[in-house]
């Protein structure tokens, strides 16, 4: 099994959204970034993944999800009606992928992004690392640890 952190508005999909549809996945889609793309690639059905809110007032890991479906072809990239369209991509040879996650727990409160930079367990972690901007990146199995333990 992998870990996962995968970044999301809230205003677009936060952990809220996935705990209301408990038992029904959510495609994962939308992923725009040719390295974020490459860690999507890797993931596997049942790798545990941390819902990270950002872009919005409260940044930070608000709660876990699991991955039910391995990468598939990004739907979105195929609908000229969605903003996530790619008029270069095609079924045949598509650029873009996306998973299923459901929803697994809601952390009682938001573990910050300062809380994360603080502990000495994390300072390895790619979301700390300066310039790293990626939706989807690998989480180390001492990190989710560290992590979950911190979220507690």
């Amino acid at each position: 099994m992998n870990y996962w952190l995968l970044k999301t508005e809230p205003a677009e999909c936060s952990i809220d959204d996935l705990a209301a549809q408990p038992i029904e996945p959510m495609v994962w889609e939308g992923v725009r970034n040719y390295q974020a793309r490459n860690f999507l690639r890797q993931m596997h059905e049942g790798d545990e993944v941390f819902v990270y809110h950002s872009s919005c007032k409260l940044i930070g890991v608000a709660g876990t999800a699991r991955v039910s479906r391995s990468v598939y072809p990004d739907p979105a990239q195929f609908d000229p009606k969605s903003p996530y369209f790619d008029p270069k991509s095609s079924r045949d040879s598509p650029r873009w992928e996306a998973v299923d996650v459901v929803f697994v727990q809601k952390f009682s409160q938001l573990l910050s992004l300062d809380a994360i930079k603080a502990s000495p367990a994390l300072e390895d972690l790619a979301l700390v690392k300066k310039g790293n901007r990626l939706s989807v990146m690998p989480v180390s199995a001492n990190e989710w640890q560290a992590i979950l333990e911190l979220a507690k």
